[in-house]
């Protein structure tokens, strides 16, 4: 039988520790960084696209965010997370959803999305995205999409990516979208390896 998509991620989320897992950071600062930037207040709404058992969610917890939902394909990586947060995610909406068939129900002042974009290779998957992020996304909302850059791997998981600069990250969502500001970093996984990603903030102009 052919493994689903789902199937992979539960399987990796089941298997490993989150301080196991490539992408694991204990301070997620440049996703952070960057909603600071947006001028994020704690009464707007956050979607985290693909969060996995990623810390950003306890990070705007702490900056007193409370609209905050998580959509990730894996029902075992939300799982992990609600148990980590216990009674601090008691208001997280949660949402196991594959990012390309997901129906929003309502719109967000911001998306954040940390290595979801970049596995989507083929051209109808990204723009299965491009429209979830239209219909989910307010206008002169924000956007924070970090994907492996352009001298980062070729693989994750076990599965191919791509990667993206800043700017040709911004020429593949469009005129809808400006991209503000970005950085860069060096991400260390907890094997060792050093992996280059790129961090952008879009608003949306129409």
């Amino acid at each position: 039988m052919t493994e689903t998509k789902q199937d992979h991620w539960n399987r990796i989320y089941s298997r490993k520790a989150e301080t196991e897992l490539s992408w694991h950071q204990d301070d997620p600062a440049r996703s952070l960084d960057l909603v600071a930037e947006a001028g994020l207040t704690p009464d707007q709404s956050v979607i985290d696209i693909g969060g996995g058992t990623s810390r950003v969610t306890d990070g705007l917890l702490e900056r007193g965010l409370r609209d905050l939902t998580v959509l990730d394909l894996s029902e075992a990586a939300l799982d992990r997370l609600r148990q980590r947060l216990g009674p601090r995610g008691q208001d997280v909406a949660w949402i196991a959803a594959d990012i390309t068939t997901w129906a929003p129900g309502r719109v967000y002042d911001l998306w954040h999305d940390r290595a979801v974009f970049h596995f989507l290779v083929t051209p109808e998957d990204r723009a299965a995205y491009l429209e979830r992020l239209s219909q989910a996304l307010r206008l002169d909302g924000h956007a924070i999409i970090a994907t492996f850059a352009p001298d980062g791997p070729e693989t994750c998981s076990g599965l191919p990516v791509e990667r993206y600069s800043p700017q040709s990250l911004a020429q593949t969502l469009g005129p809808d979208y400006r991209l503000l500001t970005h950085r860069l970093e060096r991400h260390q996984t907890p094997g060792g390896v050093v992996q280059s990603f790129q961090f952008s903030l879009f608003r949306k102009i129409r």
